[in-house]
């Protein structure tokens, strides 16, 4: 039997939705939830945070949590603890593994969305390229017939920070792919979704970025997919952001609203 989370908890928002609980990871300072935070707050949610950087646990229980989203980071899935102390990738798949076998949702971002798809037996593989900066994506056949994409249009210019790409399960769906990674956006069940773009990126979360990638990014120039940090300001955010408000209210009536389809975590 699926397992529906009660919303019984939290009263009913101005948007029309029930208000939830939603659930952060945050594996770095400068890996922020950005657009994420405005839209808990705008939509009347309620927010939690695990920032394992400051040696935060993650959630002991899940009861009461309707929406998980992990965010980005510099480790990967294979980063161990030796490399990275504050950082249990294996501890974070079995996290995401209980939200997805209680039919409760996932959102992953960069580093996320490759831990959603090891916790679903799909390892995480090198990007073709380097991407850093704002650049577009393109929407596949599967992500245009997809509702929950359906205002994306069928490109849309959106935030990049990455090298690598999360892997692919048997039943998973490539929504959207870039000119410089063939995985960008990647449904792996009606509720569980991985984006290896960023966009969540706002003006702050950029400052901290590039605060935190100065060396990084100077020895980068040659890169075609990789813009420096005067670009990187100047670059406007807001659509994309509320391109991504669109796409989590879709995914909350699915999941307040609509049947589980299962992400299939054996």
């Amino acid at each position: 039997m699926d397992e529906r989370p009660s919303f019984i908890r939290l009263p009913i928002n101005h948007w029309g939705s029930k208000a939830m609980r939603v659930h952060f990871v945050v594996h770095e300072s400068f890996e922020a939830p950005g657009a994420f935070a405005t839209w808990v707050t705008e939509r009347g949610h309620e927010a939690t945070y695990s920032r394992v950087y400051l040696n935060d646990p993650l959630p002991p229980s899940i009861e009461n949590i309707e929406l998980l989203v992990v965010l980005g980071g510099p480790q990967s899935p294979s980063t161990t603890k030796e490399e990275c102390p504050h950082f249990d990738a294996a501890a974070e798949c079995a996290l995401i593994a209980q939200f997805v076998n209680a039919g409760r949702a996932v959102v992953g971002v960069c580093l996320g969305s490759q831990l959603i798809g090891q916790a679903l037996g799909a390892q995480h593989e090198r990007s073709p390229e380097k991407e850093i900066g704002k650049f577009p994506i393109t929407l596949t056949a599967e992500g245009r017939v997809n509702e929950k994409f359906s205002h994306f249009g069928e490109t849309l210019e959106v935030g990049h920070w990455h090298n690598d790409m999360p892997g692919l399960t048997d039943s998973a769906k490539i929504i959207a792919f870039s000119e410089g990674c063939p995985r960008q956006i990647i449904e792996y069940g009606d509720l569980v979704y991985g984006f290896q773009c960023h966009m969540e990126f706002t003006p702050d979360e950029v400052e901290l970025l590039i605060e935190a990638s100065h060396r990084e990014l100077a020895a980068l120039t040659n890169h075609r997919f990789v813009q420096q940090p005067a670009a990187l300001r100047a670059n406007n955010y807001r659509a994309m952001n509320q391109k991504l408000f669109g796409f989590l209210d879709k995914l909350v009536a699915s999941l307040q609203l609509g049947p589980v389809i299962k992400a299939g975590v054996s």
